[in-house]
């Protein structure tokens, strides 16, 4: 599978979990997928399918999916895949090519939550709707700083690499996103790097990820100080390919190996339990 392959799939997951949620707004919901060149036609017509399987849920409610490109034949496309499902008159589809946040405003997407996902585009003029989350493709992850939260992860390939940021203000969300992430099939010959990692070390696509590289940046963060468990939870969270789960489970290895204490020493490990380097 190419590393189209697994956006396609990470996209359509979260799809999955975010479409029922997000029509439920009396202001509607709606999805982006634009770029500054030519959209992925495959991830396109994806994304399509994935919220067609709600129409079901639709009734009174309003979901609109909005392709951004300049691109020519996509509409076309789409609007076959429209025919083949019946999809019900409340999800709507414009593939339409311009300025996006002028393209936005004239659907009225900013007074409802909002999906994008985008490509060459700047990710603050989707981050003012209500709310918003981006899963953005090879945008610079400080390019995301209008989202109080964010991740990003990079797709490693024989030939090719691509790096996948997410943005939201929800620690709900993210996390998520995170755990569709590592509920991908594995993909022979894609892999996941942090980039973060300052070793880049590869790992394989699993629900029980290689903590090596999660414990090599936490034992760094430790070093400026000690941290409670609620900090580590949230810096694997919002400073890694991690999850906070996952930061529970390398802190209780570090403790069992002794590299890190705790205090107090005795009792569960909760949240403000203090971690610090050994010694």
């Amino acid at each position: 599978m190419s590393i189209a392959g697994v956006t396609r799939e990470l996209l359509v997951r979260y799809l999955d979990l975010w479409v029922p949620g997000a029509v439920h707004s009396p202001h509607g919901a709606t999805f982006l997928h634009g770029s500054a060149t030519e959209l992925d036609g495959d991830i396109a017509e994806a994304a399509l399918r994935a919220c067609a399987e709600f129409g079901d849920r639709l009734s009174r409610k309003r979901l609109t999916l909005l392709y951004v490109t300049a691109a020519k034949g996509l509409e076309q496309r789409l609007s076959a895949v429209q025919r083949e499902l019946q999809t019900p008159a409340e999800l709507s589809v414009h593939v339409m090519s311009g300025d996006v946040a002028v393209l936005l405003k004239a659907l009225g997407a900013r007074s409802g939550p909002l999906l994008s996902m985008i490509e060459g585009i700047d990710p603050a003029v989707v981050a003012d709707a209500r709310p918003a989350e981006v899963i953005a493709v090879d945008v610079p992850r400080d390019r995301l700083r209008d989202f109080e939260l964010t991740t990003a992860v990079t797709l490693v390939g024989p030939q090719a690499e691509r790096t996948i940021g997410f943005g939201t203000r929800s620690a709900k969300s993210l996390e998520a996103f995170k755990n569709e992430m590592w509920a991908l099939d594995e993909y022979a010959g894609v892999r996941y790097r942090d980039p973060n990692d300052p070793e880049g070390h590869l790992m394989d696509i699993t629900l029980d990820p290689n903590p090596g590289a999660l414990r090599r940046e936490l034992l760094t963060y430790l070093r400026g100080g000690d941290r409670s468990v609620t900090e580590l939870k949230r810096f694997a969270l919002t400073e890694t390919v991690y999850r906070a789960a996952d930061a529970v489970k390398v802190v209780t290895a570090l403790l069992q190996s002794g590299a890190v204490t705790r205090e107090p020493k005795e009792g569960r490990l909760g949240g403000d339990v203090r971690i610090r380097i050994a010694g």
